[in-house]
């Protein structure tokens, strides 16, 4: 199984918090990757929060193939952060790790925002298809406000090789997933957290129903719904196209990949709606065990997981900061102080939806169809 740490905070944390959670969940995961998607970053990033950050990894050869590419489409470098890297022993780091932010091409300045999300999208996957063939470029986000950082090794060992803990790079809003690999090769490609359009999700699981899923979203035309290195990537998929495409309320997000029996529709106000959405959505119904922790472009933060309850999963904090683990342990560690007698441990029916700015938590009952008090 996978270990998940996410934070979500109305002050900037270091990502050496939910990497420490993830220490402490040890005995879950394998060690054999660390990826980390940090959103609403501090320092100096907070000068160029509406511009789109392009976050990667790549060779000598890669950086070519890279500014060739965006000086083409006449995006404009402004600001590079690169982490400060260690030898440590056991890893083996590749040549060039980038969070590069850029200036739009000068047609798109005052296009819509979902014009200049399609373009982001476009070309990151543009450059995925020119440094895939020989490793020498790999490409993970490319969004506003928004940094993403994978490589293969223990998490703890690669926050040392990085110098994350002497690095002044905090965000408020933190997803770390400690990679054991079961199913795919060790790949960069594979490594949670998966992130689209503002849209992001880590899973612990396996996703026996991954097949008609990613027909189906493959099947609706959009570029984006491309990869599938992990059988987890298409919960990040069936959650852009339920609430950024179809445009959904989150919580229907639950009601798409766990339909209820049509015994228990029959008892929701909504009842028509969802019965339209079973049969119409039916493909994406998940087959679990998983457990899926994920965030949406305002930054909401949740924890869904599916009817086998088979996966271990928490929330928990103080009014300003939560967290979302896999295990109590982990949240003992980054939230020590929180009474522990409200932490919530989801169930079948429930997704538990935080708040942006770590507000507040609220619990989506789907049995009922409602928010339980």
């Amino acid at each position: 199984m996978c270990r998940l740490a996410a934070i979500t905070s109305n002050e900037y944390i270091s990502p050496m918090e939910p990497i420490s959670a993830l220490e402490t969940m040890k005995e879950g995961h394998d060690g054999s990757g660390l990826g980390i998607v940090m959103k609403d970053l501090n320092s100096e990033f907070e000068l160029f929060k509406e511009y789109p950050i392009l976050s990667g990894v790549c060779s000598r050869k890669g950086v070519e193939i890279l500014d060739s590419y965006m000086d083409r489409l006449g995006f404009k470098l402004k600001h590079v952060w690169t982490p400060r890297l260690k030898r440590v022993k056991g890893i083996k780091l590749r040549e060039y790790y980038f969070a590069r932010v850029y200036d739009y091409p000068e047609s798109y300045r005052k296009k819509s925002q979902r014009e200049k999300e399609d373009l982001l999208m476009n070309t990151r996957i543009n450059l995925r298809k020119l440094g895939e063939p020989d490793e020498s470029l790999f490409v993970f986000s490319f969004y506003p406000d928004v940094i993403t950082l994978k490589e293969v090794g223990d998490p703890l060992q690669l926050a040392e090789a990085f110098s994350l803990d002497k690095d002044s790079l905090k965000a408020k809003i933190i997803f770390a997933q400690g990679r054991q690999n079961t199913n795919y090769s060790v790949y960069l490609y594979a490594c949670h957290p998966f992130f689209l359009q503002g849209y992001c999700t880590m899973t612990n699981g396996e996703n026996t129903a991954f097949v008609p899923i990613r027909e189906f979203l493959m099947s609706r035309g959009f570029p984006g719904y491309i990869g599938y290195n992990s059988d987890s990537e298409v919960f990040t998929h069936i959650l852009h196209y339920s609430v950024r495409q179809l445009e959904y309320p989150l919580y229907y997000y639950k009601d798409i990949i766990t339909p209820l029996k049509n015994s228990e529709i029959e008892e929701r106000p909504d009842k028509e709606a969802l019965k339209l959405i079973k049969r119409s959505l039916r493909p994406l119904c998940i087959d679990g065990p998983n457990m899926v922790i994920g965030f949406t472009p305002d930054g909401s933060c949740f924890m869904v997981q599916d009817s086998k309850k088979l996966r271990p999963g928490v929330v928990g904090g103080v009014e300003g900061k939560y967290a979302l683990m896999s295990e109590e342990c982990g949240l003992d560690k980054v939230i020590p102080s929180r009474d522990k007698s409200k932490d919530i441990f989801p169930m079948k029916y429930d997704m538990v939806i935080v708040s942006p700015g770590a507000e507040e938590v609220k619990i989506w009952n789907q049995r009922q169809g409602s928010f339980m008090n």
